[in-house]
């Protein structure tokens, strides 16, 4: 309980706990940052953990989803039907990044739909072959692009909410 009470109170906490869901896929920044706002951090707290959270795991998809996926493979043939799945989004996503490379990868992850982030954008740049050092940037670009979407769709839906638009 003190932990809960910590990550919804502190608000150290509840930018860590910004940060935890702003790392979960599917929901990453675009519910991370509505999420934050909503526990009530300021926004010039959010933003920054919101984008944060979305991009921590994005350099290790980048550089250890091939090798995972591989292990998983071998040690857990239960999951080959989940990689199997995983791998045809990504080849899938990566087919409209492809074209147009780094700055297809900055558009692909800034747009903040479903199926499009920091994770699907780092594992189509992981299938693409892409560095590290090249991939890296257009994710974090993506990822601040998508930021500044979400805090304006946040402050224009918190206003509708409380009366003030």
């Amino acid at each position: 309980m003190e932990l809960f009470q910590y990550l919804t109170s502190a608000t150290q906490g509840k930018m860590l706990l910004t940060m935890l869901v702003s790392m979960i896929p599917v929901i990453e920044l675009r519910g991370g940052l509505p999420f934050g706002v909503a526990l009530g951090l300021p926004y010039w707290l959010a933003f920054p953990a919101a984008v944060a959270g979305n991009l921590l795991p994005a350099p290790f998809i980048i550089v250890y989803i091939r090798r995972i996926f591989e292990l998983m493979r071998k040690y857990f043939p239960r999951l080959n039907g989940l990689v199997d799945r995983l791998e045809k989004k990504a080849h899938l996503k990566g087919k409209k990044v492809q074209k147009y490379q780094y700055l297809g990868l900055w558009l692909f992850v800034a747009i903040p739909l479903p199926g499009t982030g920091a994770w699907t954008g780092s594992l189509a740049a992981a299938f693409l072959g892409m560095r590290l050092k090249k991939a890296m940037p257009a994710v974090v670009l993506g990822v601040l692009t998508a930021g500044f979407i979400m805090l304006g769709l946040t402050h224009v839906g918190v206003n509708l909410f409380s009366g003030t638009v």
